[in-house]
């Protein structure tokens, strides 16, 4: 299989339960539930991307023809200097599981690597993945129904992707994400409000976004 990788980079995970663990961000190019294209935005599933994942023009991004080059690309962005801590690598997008598969989890596990997944939740996971987190968009139908953590943005239009859809499935970790825009006060105070009155979700704040790093 090819892999069309937009970008690969090593930073610190900004977002839900592992925020400021340091990882490999492997950004697969593609979505199902936009075309990553302006024009296309207000027809889309998904509306309120941030995300570049269009072509494999980024930095580390590029065609890689086997699951073996696809993980040595990611090693080469580990530091070598890795004496206590597993490598993280998290495989995102666009949406990863549109080419992620048990090869390329496999080869990245044979690299050392802890394999944290962020999907939309609207394909299946394949086994292997140590660390998956679901968040469901707008109204696209939820496929993966399990797994360690499922983060919403937040709010949602009210036909879309609600809290209280989500409550009763097994996740270890529920997390709310203000939606970021010109609006992001008053939806941080929203998100935070809620978590409030259903314990049961934290709040996860977009940290690299609030430091200033990618």
């Amino acid at each position: 299989m090819t892999y069309s990788v937009k970008e690969i980079y090593y930073t610190l995970q900004g977002e839900g339960a592992w925020t400021g663990r340091p990882a490999v961000f492997l950004r697969f190019a593609g979505c199902n539930l936009w075309s990553g294209r302006e024009q296309h935005r207000s027809e889309a599933v998904c509306r309120f991307c941030d995300t570049e994942f269009v072509g494999t023009d980024g930095p580390g991004g590029g065609k890689f023809e086997s699951a073996e080059e696809l993980a040595q690309a990611v090693t080469a962005q580990w530091p070598a200097d890795t004496t206590r801590n597993r490598p993280y690598v998290v495989c995102t997008g666009g949406e990863p599981l549109l080419q992620l598969d048990s090869d390329a989890i496999t080869a990245l596990h044979d690299a050392g690597f802890e394999v944290g997944v962020e999907s939309n939740g609207t394909i299946t996971a394949p086994a292997g993945i140590d660390w998956l987190c679901v968040s469901p968009k707008g109204r696209a139908p939820v496929a993966q129904l399990s797994g360690d953590e499922l983060k919403l943005v937040y709010p949602q239009e009210e036909e879309e992707a609600q809290p209280d859809r989500f409550a009763d499935l097994p996740f270890e970790h529920f997390f709310l994400q203000p939606l970021y825009g010109e609006d992001i006060e008053s939806n941080t105070r929203d998100a935070i409000a809620y978590c409030l009155e259903h314990p049961q979700w934290q709040l996860s704040v977009q940290m690299h976004k609030l430091v200033g790093i990618d």
